[in-house]
């Protein structure tokens, strides 16, 4: 059921997961196509704040901060995951694999290469913070309004 507690969880990780996403774009090389990459990341963001954080509110400020972590974490794995693929696709269609099975473990293979780049600072910061404003605005939220 659609309330405001997960409306607002749903935005803050949508800005969260834009700003970090943003963030990460300055640790990869210079020329680097991005393609709809600005445009996924908010939407991941908001998948997982609709569906993670707002669904856990209602516990205390301080579970909501859990919560919250624990939602910036699914945004980068889920982020992660969705972008490792896409790459993998593209390198398919350029003929890189022998086979699926090595295109399909090529996945986890650029999502922990592209994982390594998650622990800068300005991306921690965004992921960080975000995790915090939207445990403790969903959380707020539900007491007020729901």
């Amino acid at each position: 059921m659609p309330t405001l507690s997960k409306l607002i969880a749903a935005v803050i990780f949508a800005a969260t997961a834009y700003f970090a996403g943003e963030a990460f774009k300055l640790g990869l090389p210079e020329g680097t196509q991005f393609g709809l990459y600005s445009i996924m990341c908010p939407i991941i963001g908001l998948i997982c704040g609709w569906r993670i954080m707002g669904a856990v509110t209602g516990h205390g400020y301080s579970a909501a901060l859990g919560s919250g972590v624990k939602t910036s974490v699914a945004v980068v794995v889920w982020a992660l995951l969705i972008f490792s693929t896409i790459l993998m696709v593209r390198k398919a269609f350029k003929q890189r694999y022998d086979g699926a099975l090595e295109a399909i473990v090529d996945i986890f293979a650029l999502a922990v290469e592209n994982g390594a780049l998650v622990f800068t600072q300005p991306v921690l910061v965004a992921l960080v913070g975000g995790a915090v404003a939207g445990g403790l605005a969903s959380e707020w939220a539900k007491r007020r309004w729901d």
